[in-house]
This record gives structure tokens, C-alpha cells and sequence, in this order.
């Protein structure tokens, strides 16, 4: 009866962790680039008995643990918005972008010029270039941004295209250790250094929308959710059960 209750309990607590995970979900399904999060599950078995005088053997307790969660990495679907500073990665990396915390990486392709000129992401934060922050003139017109993320413009009355930088496109060798610090930005991790990514391109005029899919996101959430109640309810009844036996065991006979 006793690994009944903690059964039921070591699951609840598996779940709670996991509405959590989906929550977070949810709530980023319209955040560009956003990439989920997924729960990974394992059997935890408790030790048999040690005494070899039962008949026949306890059998092991099959507990459920949460072992981790992993970011999935999978391709958003591509919104076009024709707005010549948004652009959307297609491959595995992320721009590089200045924080007063540090570097930092995101996927969220939605630019801007700020009041100086400086290419920033939608929280304001510098967008960096092979060379640093990249920086327009007052009187630059007609942005352009090839595939490999070099932005060209042309200047005042000129009809010559002018370099004004090249998007740092990174990637890490354990993406899976990229730490989510909120406002779409991941930190490396320990020993994660970025590498310069080769391999990605980028679209203009696109933006990449977060991979949740809110169907299966919402589904998952009543699934959770009914699976919880369902387990309290089995709790319920082992601990109705068990108080009615320790009534009828304390009852002495006359």
C-alpha cells in the first residue's frame, strides 16, 4: 500500500515539473524563433528486499523520474514580412548579439536601426557583425542582406553599394548546453565556446516563428492535467484504504 502512495507521489511530482515545461511553451508560441523545450522520462527501480527468506521475493518498485529537459532545435515555419532589417536563419545557427550581461544568441531574426544608427534586436540589444556592432549612416537607403549575412546599402545619392558589415553567425558543438536566460537569448554554458557557422544562411525580409506547435502543446497540457487528477483521486482512495485497515486492525475483540 505503501508504494502505491509513493508511486502515485514520485509520478505527481514528475508531472508538475512537466505542466511547467509546457506552460513556458504556451506562452512563447508567438515568440519569434522561441524553441521548445521537452521533458525526458526514465524507470527508477528502488532495490528488492535483502532478505532472501520471503516466498517468493518482493519484487522492485518502479518509480518515474524526470531525468532532464532538452531544447528542440527543429526549423520554425517562415513568416514573410518584407521589412528589409528582419531575417530568417536557415540552419542551426544564431546571430551573436552585446548585452550588459555579455555576448549572448538568439534566434529571433527581428531587427531594427536604433537612435544610433546600430543594428539592434527587438529588446534593443547590439547585433554583432564579424567586426563588431554594426552601425548605418543617416544616409543610407535601400539595405540589402546576402545569404551569408553581409548588409550592403547604398549611401545618400550614390548608386554604389556600400559594406557596412557582415551578421556573426555562430554555432555550438553542444547546443544542447545553452542555457535560456528569458527575452529569446541563450547563454553558452561552461566550456561551450561558439564557433563561427558556416554552413547557415539567412533569409531577408522573413523571420523565423517559434517551432510550438500549439495544438499538441495545448493537447499535452489537458493530458497532463487530467493524468495528475486521475493519480490524486488512486491517492485518495490507497489512503482511504489504508486508514479504514489500521481502524479495523486497532478494533479489539470483546
Amino acid at each position: 500500500m505503501q508504494n502505491a502512495l509513493l508511486i502515485g507521489l514520485s509520478k505527481q511530482m514528475v508531472l508538475e515539473r512537466q505542466i511547467d515545461v509546457v506552460a513556458n511553451n504556451i506562452a512563447n508560441m508567438n515568440t519569434n524563433g522561441f524553441k521548445a523545450d521537452r521533458s525526458l522520462f526514465e524507470e527508477y527501480l528502488s532495490s528488492s528486499a535483502h532478505e532472501d527468506n520471503f516466498a517468493p521475493r518482493d519484487r522492485r518498485v518502479s518509480f518515474v523520474q524526470d531525468r532532464a529537459t532538452y531544447h528542440d532545435f527543429s526549423q520554425g515555419p517562415t513568416e514573410e514580412t518584407k521589412n528589409p532589417l528582419d531575417v530568417e536563419i536557415d540552419g542551426g545557427g544564431f546571430l551573436a548579439v552585446q548585452t550588459p550581461a555579455g555576448e549572448r544568441y538568439t534566434r529571433d531574426g527581428s531587427l531594427q536601426i536604433n537612435n544610433q544608427g546600430q543594428l539592434v534586436t527587438a529588446e534593443g540589444y547590439q547585433v554583432l557583425g564579424n567586426s563588431g556592432p554594426i552601425v548605418f549612416q543617416q544616409t543610407d537607403h535601400d539595405v540589402s542582406i546576402a545569404a551569408d549575412g553581409e548588409i550592403s546599402v547604398q549611401e545618400g545619392t550614390s548608386r554604389t553599394d556600400s559594406i557596412r558589415g557582415k551578421l556573426r553567425l555562430v554555432s555550438f558543438a553542444q547546443a544542447q548546453s545553452l542555457l535560456k536566460e528569458g527575452s529569446n537569448l541563450y547563454s553558452p554554458g561552461e566550456g561551450n565556446a561558439p564557433i563561427a557557422d558556416t554552413k547557415s544562411t539567412v533569409r531577408q525580409g522573413f523571420i523565423e516563428k517559434s517551432n510550438v506547435n500549439s495544438v499538441t502543446e495545448m493537447s499535452r497540457m489537458i493530458e497532463i492535467s487530467r493524468t495528475y487528477a486521475q493519480i490524486a483521486t488512486l491517492l485518495q482512495q490507497q489512503s482511504d484504504l489504508h486508514k479504514s485497515a489500521i481502524e479495523k486492525l486497532a478494533d479489539v475483540p470483546t
